[in-house]
């Protein structure tokens, strides 16, 4: 299983509504996108304080395989969606962490 998590530090004037749009937009891919298990959206809430470096916002993205994963990245809907969320982003691409796991288990 690949684990694709996203984390998002999302400029001041980007509204709840606009944030709702972008997650609403991910997790409407999984019906179109195979092996994609399933979707996680939502604001940080850790305690630990400063520890998030400003990305307060993410989802998680969980594929049975590399391959599941690869589909999503060249869809095009992704494609759109990932645009939107470059915009919303503080500083662009530099306010979007990109990190992927792989299950071993």
């Amino acid at each position: 299983m690949i684990r694709h998590c996203v984390f998002i530090r999302f400029k001041p004037t980007i509204s709840a509504a606009a944030k709702s749009e972008i997650f609403d937009e991910i997790v409407a891919l999984k019906d179109r996108i195979p092996g994609l298990l399933a979707v996680h959206v939502g604001t940080n809430v850790s305690p630990e304080t400063g520890m998030d470096k400003g990305f307060s916002d993410g989802f998680i993205v969980d594929f049975d395989d590399s391959f599941a994963r690869d589909t999503y990245l060249a869809d095009e809907e992704h494609r759109k969606t990932g645009a939107k969320i470059v915009a919303a982003a503080l500083d662009g691409v530099a306010g979007v962490l990109v990190y992927d796991l792989e299950s071993i288990d």
